[in-house]
């Protein structure tokens, strides 16, 4: 467990590396003893400065939720992250690569909530009630650490988030089975990445869920109207200056980033 302001340092060590775009010294290095509590203790400091800056909270992700990416993790649960206003970008929308450290990108639902879902007790029927639409969507992650990093680096680091893209063919959370909805993941027209979205937790909605319960003992709850990534269902791809990124979700649309 970090002290307050061992806390706040590692805080301002990400800040900083956000704001010069420059990766910096593994929190898991400098304090060897940093729990799970302590990580997400930073990744809300940070979060209150950005907010306290101007920024406005949308919506949330949800992260690591295949059992691949746990185990690889040494975690046997999700982890999630943040979104701020001045993450969202448009459908086609040309993105600066100098703008992130090592900018790469998923594949995810993003589910649009038009009720409130405050836990424990949210279960995947109470996640569709809750939903207004389901989109396609891109999200882009960062890295403001240095490789190897461990768990608790991720997490302070507001669980990579970085950008969200929302394209394609919004559809009611009941209209298509979410389970079998599918991607292939394009970079300069080649395929990098193709999977279904039954593997996140065996379906998307599950990873909303869980994040409902995970937050809402310590008060927090999932707003109307917030943006909820369920969970990447591809590995991430690396992208840099020149790349164009398309998402084809079949009979749900594409969604598409050029980065420059």
């Amino acid at each position: 467990m970090l002290s307050s302001d061992d806390r706040k340092r590692a805080a301002a060590r990400l800040m900083t590396a956000a704001a010069n775009r420059k990766q910096a010294e593994q929190l898991s290095k400098t304090w060897p003893g940093i729990d799970f509590d302590d990580a997400y203790a930073i990744q809300s400091e940070v979060i209150r400065q950005r907010v306290a800056a101007g920024r406005k909270v949308i919506g949330h992700k949800i992260g690591l939720t295949s059992k691949a990416m746990q185990r690889s993790s040494g975690i046997d649960e999700p982890d999630y992250g943040v979104l701020l206003d001045d993450m969202l970008f448009a459908d086609g929308a040309k993105i600066k690569a100098a703008d992130f450290c090592v900018p790469r990108v998923e594949v995810e639902l993003c589910f649009v909530l038009k009720a409130p879902l405050k836990g424990p007790g949210v279960g995947l029927i109470d996640v569709l009630r809750a939903t207004e639409y389901v989109v396609p969507s891109l999200e882009l992650i960062d890295a403001r650490l240095l490789d190897p990093r461990k768990i608790y680096d991720t997490i302070s680091d507001n669980g990579a988030a970085s950008g969200i893209v929302l394209g394609g063919r919004p559809v009611g959370p009941n209209d298509v089975d979410l389970r079998w909805v599918g991607c292939a993941l394009y970079k300069n027209g080649e395929v990098e990445e193709t999977g279904l979205a039954s593997g996140v937790m065996g379906h998307p909605a599950m990873g909303i869920a869980w994040l409902a319960n995970k937050v809402g003992p310590h008060g927090i709850t999932l707003e109307p109207g917030h943006m909820m990534l369920a969970g990447s269902f591809t590995r991430p791809i690396w992208v840099a200056a020149g790349d164009t990124v398309q998402a084809d979700f079949g009979a749900l649309g594409n969604v598409a980033v050029q980065f420059v």
